[in-house]
């Protein structure tokens, strides 16, 4: 089914849903898989600015990369999907051997299972009676389904049994949990302490619907994080379930224990302390959920990555490019750009002019004295160091930080080649 459901994108109309794409593939009638099967010059092949691109060798990079990274240390892996939404992006994740998808609400879940997903983990704690009552059903239908999720309360497990026993009076297969050990004052979301974590143990185990498979934790919320408070925590984690595997708290008739935690900027933490868990009663699933790594970014996760700190390790390569064109040039320092905060990510710092090319030559040069200091709705504003550095009609691409803000903006996106050729088109679902 989620092949099936995967190729059947290639389907889709291009049509006016889908920006940046050529006007004519939508007169002509083309499908995705049509259009694509052109291979379109992305410059001289009908494409309308701004338009958002993956750069596809830079895309294969960064799967494998983080791929061979995990099966380096021995990690499972459960990318988070709630960074693409992309189902063809969740295909070649699980062929470069993840063992499935992290979700953070239902409705990504749903998406998911819609294209065949067979392992999800939930990132958060799920009290909504009604995605409950799906994920029950979901499990009934298909007994090759794994669904993993986050309890971090007593009142959380009280109120995802109540909402299960009335769904399926008890008889269902039960719902897998792990408890979230948060990671201290001014964190997100996770019981503050160990005592916490028993108490919500013990209020699962009081359950005839849920089955404790594990712990899990998310070390980016450790509050000023910096490596000694970032291990310190994770090392809290993997304590707390050697102590739960010797008291006997995890469910009887677990094939493993799973024990996560992971974003994309302490990884490497995440490798070395599951890398120290003793042996336990039941195999381990060491579960990584990074998710940004998959575009990368020319900002953000540029400067955080641990690939900074573990260079012998790899590294991963920024994929996204947004090319606009130039629509004003009213001074000789300002000019003005056709994408703003409709097409751009900005939650965690501004876009970086990369490379300007023009469109009459076709020849490319870098971005020199030209920056982004503020974004409209629909236009960046840029500041220029000399009158020559652009002119109207000059396509500005732009590298853009955080990907998880620029993906939901971007309903249909190309996949470029090194020459330019479009070569596929990346499907989002937000």
């Amino acid at each position: 089914m989620g092949s099936d459901a995967v190729r059947r994108l290639a389907d889709e109309p291009v049509d006016h849903r889908f920006k940046g794409l050529p006007p004519d593939a939508e007169r002509a009638r083309l499908t995705v898989g049509q259009l694509a099967a052109e291979r379109r010059d992305l410059y001289t092949g009908g494409f309308t600015t701004p338009v958002l691109t993956l750069d596809a060798e830079a895309l294969e990079h960064n799967l494998t990369a983080l791929g061979a990274y995990a099966a380096r240390h021995s990690l499972a892996f459960a990318p988070h999907g709630k960074t693409c939404m992309a189902p063809q992006l969740f295909r070649r994740q699980l062929d470069h051997g993840a063992w499935g998808i992290t979700a953070a609400v239902p409705h990504q879940a749903r998406v998911y299972r819609a294209f065949g997903i067979q392992r999800i983990f939930l990132a958060n704690e799920l009290v909504d009676p009604v995605a409950l009552r799906w994920v029950a059903d979901e499990l009934a239908a298909d007994p090759d389904f794994r669904f993993v999720c986050y309890v971090d309360s007593v009142r959380g497990a009280e109120l995802m049994d109540r909402a299960l026993r009335e769904h399926t009076g008890g008889a269902g297969r039960r719902v897998d949990v792990v408890v979230e050990l948060g990671a201290g004052e001014g964190a997100r979301t996770g019981a503050r302490t160990e005592d916490d974590c028993r108490a919500v143990a013990d209020a699962v185990a009081a359950t005839a619907t849920l089955r404790l498979v594990g712990v899990a934790g998310y070390e980016a919320e450790v509050p000023d994080a910096d490596p000694d408070g970032v291990h310190a925590y994770l090392r809290r984690l993997t304590a707390l379930a050697v102590e739960f595997d010797k008291a006997g708290r995890f469910a009887a008739g677990l094939d493993e224990i799973v024990v996560s935690a992971g974003g994309s900027a302490w990884f490497d933490a995440v490798a070395d302390v599951f890398g120290e868990l003793p042996e336990l009663s039941r195999p381990v699933l060491r579960l990584l959920r990074s998710g940004a790594y998959v575009s990368h970014d020319h900002g953000w996760y540029t400067r955080l990555t641990p690939f900074n700190r573990v260079p012998g390790e790899g590294g991963l390569r920024p994929a996204f490019r947004l090319w606009t064109q130039v629509v004003s040039r009213p001074t000789a320092t300002q000019a003005f750009v056709n994408a703003g905060k409709r097409d751009v990510a900005y939650d965690l710092g501004l876009p970086e002019a990369e490379l300007v090319r023009d469109p009459l030559t076709g020849a490319d040069r870098p971005a020199t004295g030209i920056r982004v200091v503020k974004l409209s709705d629909q236009h960046a504003w840029l500041e220029t160091d000399s009158a020559d550095a652009v002119q109207v009609g000059d396509w500005v691409a732009l590298g853009m930080s955080h990907p998880c803000t620029i993906f939901e903006k971007w309903p249909l996106i190309p996949v470029v080649e090194a020459d330019g050729t479009v070569t596929d088109y990346v499907r989002t679902f937000f």
